[in-house]
Parts: structure tokens; sequence; C-alpha cells
């Protein structure tokens, strides 16, 4: 069974940059693109709705290594 060309991997809660980094590595890729997301909580305020960010979700695009 051979691996996909591209992958997606999220660096999951607890982990580092560097971690994810390793473990696409170990998985045969290597990285390509870098994007963040961020996560917002919403929060009544005065009757007023406001969005305040309290993560943020990163995840790389890799290319299989040949």
């Amino acid at each position: 069974m051979s691996k996909k060309s591209k992958e997606k991997f999220e660096v999951i809660d607890g982990e580092t940059i560097d971690a994810c980094l390793d473990r696409i590595k170990a998985a045969g890729y290597f990285p390509v693109r870098r994007t963040e997301e961020p996560i917002f909580a919403e929060r009544i305020e005065n009757g007023k709705v406001h969005y305040e960010p309290v993560n943020r979700k990163i995840v790389f695009e890799a290319k299989l290594i040949e």
C-alpha cells in the first residue's frame, strides 16, 4: 500500500511544534506549508456578543519524501 503524496498534520494539545515536525519526518514526509486558525470563545457582556481568541489550531501540509 502506497502512502498519499500529500498529508495534513495537526499540532495536538500538549504537543510542541518541534514534536509535530519530528512526527512528520518519522512518517516520511516534509512540511511545505504551515497554517494557523484562531479559536474564538463567545462572551456576552451587557447584552452584546464579544468574541475573544482563546487558542489556535496549527496545521502543517506535508509532501512525501521520495
